[in-house]
């Protein structure tokens, strides 16, 4: 890792990426529908770099719901051309009009320079925008590799929630973080933690590690490095999976410092606090088995832009809310359990649920690096 002083002066000299779980989802979306895009941009950026100086930039406010009201009187019909079924075409055209609604409200709001109201009715926006972009998928964008095909697959999204028990923090006993697994870019990763999930293998887990600069937790304690899985008796593995932008399929097997492609940006960056990725062993890509760990954002070894994790580490997810628990979550604290909330029909080859949970079989710590 870089030293503080190096980490403080990059932090000061790199562009500020985008670090909103929700909008980091959104742009990593398979999806090239240039007028929608455009209204996610004008509402999510323009309107978050207005509300970020101490005095709102109303005048940026105003400019991103006149162009987003633009979009909309000329592109509805383009925009609902890619989405994906009659029924969800329907249902794309109710939300235009909702959205439509709310950019009205919007201008109510900027009239009256609420500044309060303008975050909470930005939010209400990009909930309808990102229901129309999730509407435009057909099919799963790309073929598994063959090596990879036959483990569990997350071919979608899946929401999960995971609650923890905090025992020496001073503000709380703990809460429940939700996650989303993002199998479009991640398939083979976020399938094969769905697939722990739904054996139950977290369930009373203790977290393992809470350093202020992840907090980790996966290892089952025994002498390898994860989960055997019970029907072949072995230690099963899932390979470094990072989707780069601007590619079709991800990269399998080899860093992006391995194949000279270091400076190019992952689709599923370790921008946000609470970014979800899996540990492996430092000098080993396919490694990985069942310990993953939450990136804390703030850590100065990791300033937006400069991080060293970007396209070394397999990201699968971001946390979407209750990440503030993270903060208070101490090394021996307890996972009460993790479930799947939705997105179940999208994990192909996952145990079903209902099957015995798998024993938890210790298994030696891996690390991050």
């Amino acid at each position: 890792f870089p030293n503080t002083q190096q980490a403080k002066a990059s932090l000061l000299t790199a562009q500020q990426p985008v670090s909103d779980a929700r909008e980091l989802l959104r742009d990593s979306l398979p999806i090239n529908n240039k007028p929608i895009r455009k209204i996610q941009k004008e509402i999510f950026t323009k309107i978050t770099e207005a509300v970020r100086v101490p005095n709102v930039k109303m005048s940026e406010v105003q400019s991103a719901v006149s162009e987003s009201q633009k979009v909309l009187a000329k592109e509805k019909p383009a925009i609902i051309k890619d989405v994906v079924g009659d029924t969800a075409k329907k249902d794309a055209s109710a939300t235009l009009a909702q959205i439509e609604v709310k950019l009205n409200e919007f201008q109510d709001i900027i009239d009256k320079k609420d500044k309060q109201e303008i975050p909470i009715k930005q939010q209400e926006i990009l909930s309808l925008v990102e229901r129309i972009e999730n509407d435009m998928i057909p099919t799963f964008p790309f073929k598994v590799p063959k090596e990879y095909a036959s483990g569990p697959l997350l071919m979608g999204r899946a929401t999960v929630e995971m609650k923890v028990t905090c025992k020496s923090s001073s503000n709380t006993n703990g809460g429940i973080m939700k996650i989303v697994l993002d199998g479009y870019n991640a398939p083979v990763t976020a399938g094969n933690f769905m697939d722990l999930i739904k054996r139950k293998f977290y369930d009373g887990m203790p977290v393992q590690r809470a350093d202020g600069f992840v907090v980790q937790s996966g290892d089952p304690g025994n002498k390898q490095t994860g989960f055997i899985d019970p029907e072949t008796k072995e230690l099963r593995t899932v390979p470094l999976e990072i989707m780069v932008k601007g590619d079709k399929t991800p990269i399998y097997d080899a860093t992006l410092d391995d194949i000279g492609r270091y400076k190019e940006v992952p689709n599923l960056p370790f921008n946000a606090f609470g970014t979800l990725a899996m540990a492996r062993a430092e000098f080993e890509p396919n490694s990985a088995s069942s310990q993953f760990f939450f990136l804390l954002k703030e850590s100065e070894l990791t300033p937006s832009g400069t991080n060293v994790l970007d396209g070394r580490y397999g990201v699968f997810g971001y946390i979407t809310e209750g990440k503030e628990l993270l903060k208070e979550i101490k090394q021996g604290d307890t996972i009460d359990y993790v479930k799947v909330i939705s997105g179940s029909e999208n994990c192909m080859n996952c145990i079903n649920e209902n099957a015995a949970a798998a024993p938890a079989v210790p298994a030696e710590a891996g690390s991050l690096a």
